[in-house]
């Protein structure tokens, strides 16, 4: 049988944002006589990443979320505190275990088609867009991708980029140190060296942990440096004694408020981190791509140019602010989340995060900040 390779619809990336957004499609009735492609250079098979949101009720992902939490600490040298987060839980959902949810809701669907290939050029011509792979090449009328490179941020000086980057250790423990209903969302108390630096906890038994030394910067370090600091923080602050290192996870996600409208085209949408979907302040982008698709979904059938599609609000300058400070006083990062934490039960910080807040509460939570820094960046922005 001869090889299709023209498609009403190509999605380009099968991690969390493609899947979802396939997802979505085949279980649309306006999409039932569309065809589709997803492509991926990888099988997607592998656990090669966790995804961590907090949420209220059991939620869509219940079926596939592995651990929940209904405990936070924050801890740093100035202020430390355990929480309570309820109505919301803390979830985590494995790499391995969503794709598998996702590929098997796809499976039966006559109008999906999966291949695993290298996509090496993505052309916009108009009224088609072609797409050439390391196997084959593809055409379709509209396409979206996850394809991400920092260059894509970092071309430009007006909005910060920085990283959210990290190495975790899956470790297993002799002796139990861990409390499994609670979650440590952020530990300043280890040494700032001029970055926002914190270590994140994820216990799954009292024995075994995923333990993440994470910073907000603009540049990564060496592998060496997070390993020092990991040992460090195992051996001095939580006193673990013999462990074993039973997984690793190293990655970096960009913290910016730049808009990626110029990359889309009349054709072509970026989704996911290449979209601009992982939330600037945090770099959480698992739940920000859940609430985005069904809007992108009901967008396409309007048939409107996709480059036309804005996801712009309130929050995003808020998130431009608060970046803006984070870049000019990285070495003072510690103290805004000090203060947060402070002045805000989680509840309230969650429920900004989320984008869920009302004006009052925005003004509670932007209170809670330090005054100055945030008015310089704010007249900065109005010059």
């Amino acid at each position: 049988m001869e090889k299709e390779t023209n498609f009403d619809y190509i999605i380009i990336g099968a991690g969390a944002a493609g899947l979802m957004l396939a997802s979505a499609m085949v279980k649309d009735d306006f999409f039932l006589n569309k065809s589709i492609l997803l492509l991926d250079k990888d099988a997607k098979i592998a656990n090669d990443r966790t995804w961590c949101f907090w949420e209220k009720g059991e939620g869509e992902f219940k079926s596939i979320v592995s651990k929940t939490w209904n405990n936070i600490y924050f801890g740093s040298t100035e202020f430390s505190q355990d929480y309570a987060i309820a109505p919301y839980q803390y979830k985590m959902v494995y790499g391995a275990d969503f794709y598998r949810a996702y590929f098997d809701k796809l499976k039966d669907k006559p109008n999906i088609t999966f291949r695993q290939e290298q996509v090496t050029s993505v052309l916009d011509e108009g009224s088609i867009v072609t797409i050439t792979t390391d196997h084959s090449s593809y055409s379709a009328s509209k396409v979206f991708t996850s394809s991400f490179d920092y260059k894509m941020a970092t071309h430009q000086k007006k909005y910060p980029v920085l990283q959210q980057h990290f190495l975790g250790w899956t470790i297993k423990t002799e002796k139990p140190i861990f409390n499994p209903d609670q979650a440590t969302y952020m530990d300043f108390s280890i040494p700032q060296k001029g970055n926002i630096r914190f270590m994140y906890i994820l216990p799954f038994s009292k024995n075994e942990a995923l333990v993440e030394y994470t910073l907000f910067s603009e540049n990564r370090l060496q592998k060496e440096e997070y390993e020092e600091a990991l040992v460090r923080y195992l051996e001095n602050d939580l006193d673990c004694g013999t462990y074993e290192i039973t997984e690793t996870e190293r990655g970096s996600i960009p913290m910016t408020a730049y808009n990626f409208r110029e990359h889309h085209t009349k054709n072509i949408r970026y989704i996911g981190t290449a979209g601009g979907w992982a939330k600037p302040s945090t770099g959480y982008t698992f739940m920000s791509t859940a609430k985005k698709v069904p809007v992108l979904i009901e967008f396409i059938k309007t048939g409107k140019p996709l480059n036309k599609l804005s996801f712009k609000n309130r929050y995003g300058f808020y998130d431009l602010l608060f970046l803006d400070v984070l870049a000019k006083h990285n070495d003072q990062g510690h103290k805004i989340f000090e203060s947060l934490f402070k002045s805000c039960p989680p509840q309230l910080i969650f429920k900004f995060l989320d984008e869920d807040t009302t004006l009052l509460e925005d003004i509670k939570f932007i209170s809670a900040c330090p005054t100055k820094p945030f008015v310089r960046a704010l007249f900065n922005r109005m010059r």
